[in-house]
């Protein structure tokens, strides 16, 4: 998707943090936008400053949590526009509790809204996607680097952003082996200035000690990773290659008949470049969400974890 001038795109998470500046950035290239976020009044603010940067922009109040009501959402936006070319599945939360310590009722919390909320907005948005003729539509899920590698305190974060990860990855797979214009990324940003930190479910400090200590690291502004997520996205496309074929499009050829791979593609340089933060080790993120004796985590490449990436993580430099 090169062009974002009159495309409708629908954002959830929309009234703060990465959301709230996708919208904003998108309102100024002139898109046509579908806001939702659980609290109204904030994705309301949100619709407004788009509207007053000259954009079509409406608001909804929307728990990705709730099935009925995404699948609702999606019919009404469809609907109200005729059209959707870009879906952001953005809304997330977070939980910084040691396995023992954790209540089942918290994991149904969070892999209800960071895992459950991305396949409803996925599979509720996808036909209209499909649908949306031109250049074709793009699906975006936001995951996390804790979608990447896994820390102590982050079981029930890790397994929804896991989960994201290999949903979104097979997804994109099943649209090129299809043929459908849909382009599919998954994101994984880490240290990105928002009030995750402030909303967490954790037993360890206030909420105000853990934003604080969450905003001495978080060096990236969601306006940056929102630019970062945009780039990817116009650079997105399923047919794109450098330095060799993607691995994820290589291995969905698999599925074609009197499909080989011939040998192993080539390393991409976004491939290493993307790996130098996993090396600084996780001591920023520990010290944020109370997280003890971290260990230094070293990231390989495998399959199509970072191919699948169109969208380059948002991480602190």
């Amino acid at each position: 998707m090169k062009e974002f001038r009159g495309r409708v795109c629908v954002i959830t998470g929309a009234g703060s943090g990465i959301g709230r500046a996708l919208a904003l950035e998108l309102a100024g290239r002139g898109a046509r936008l579908a806001l939702s976020d659980i609290d109204a009044g904030r994705v309301a603010e949100t619709a407004a400053q788009c509207v007053a940067r000259g954009a079509e922009a409406e608001s909804h109040a929307l728990d990705v949590a709730d099935r009925a009501a995404v699948e609702a959402h999606a019919a009404a936006v469809a609907e109200r526009f005729g059209a959707v070319h870009l879906v952001i599945n953005n809304a997330g939360v977070a939980l910084a509790k040691d396995v023992l310590d954790t209540p089942i009722e918290d994991y149904e919390w969070i892999m209800g809204i960071n895992f459950w909320g991305v396949l409803y907005g996925s599979k509720a948005f996808l036909p209209h996607l499909i649908e949306s003729g031109g250049g074709g539509g793009h699906l975006v899920n936001i995951s996390s680097v804790f979608g990447i590698f896994a820390v102590p305190g982050q079981s029930g974060y890790n397994a929804a952003k896991f989960a994201v990860r290999g949903f979104t990855e097979a997804l994109r797979q099943e649209m090129l082996v299809a043929g459908h214009p849909v382009a599919v990324s998954c994101v994984h940003p880490g240290g990105i200035r928002t009030n995750i930190a402030r909303a967490a479910r954790t037993d360890e400090g206030t909420p105000d000690e853990l934003d604080a200590a969450f905003r001495r690291i978080a060096r990236t502004s969601p306006e940056r990773a929102a630019l970062t997520i945009l780039r990817g996205v116009a650079r997105g496309s399923r047919r794109s290659r450098r330095r060799g074929p993607r691995r994820d499009d290589a291995a969905a050829r698999l599925a074609l008949p009197g499909a080989r791979v011939a040998r192993r593609p080539a390393r991409r340089a976004d491939d290493r470049a993307l790996r130098r933060p996993a090396r600084r080790g996780l001591a920023p993120y520990a010290t944020a969400l109370g997280i003890r004796d971290s260990p230094t985590c070293r990231c390989r490449v495998r399959n199509s974890v970072w191919s699948v990436t169109a969208c380059s993580q948002a991480s602190p430099r």
